[in-house]
């Protein structure tokens, strides 16, 4: 590179430098495929549910209170 200053600079052949180059028209991104989505379907459910979604409780007399069997003696 030349300095501004430096009048005893000569430019080698083979350096010159480069032309400016022109920037590529943008092009504007294709269009995403859409994918289709999921329609939603309400579940029957085999149980019984409350207004929250979860199961009813069903007092179980072969469980105790935590839901682990009852041993009986024969």
């Amino acid at each position: 590179m030349r300095d501004k200053k430096d009048n005893a600079t000569f430019d080698l052949p083979g350096f010159e430098p480069a032309a400016p180059l022109e920037p590529e028209a943008k092009r504007p991104p294709p269009p995403r495929a859409r994918r289709p989505s999921l329609k939603q379907e309400q579940m029957l459910l085999l149980e019984p549910t409350d207004t929250t979604g979860l199961p009813i409780w069903v007092r179980d007399d072969n469980l105790d209170l935590t839901g682990l069997p009852i041993w009986k003696r024969d």
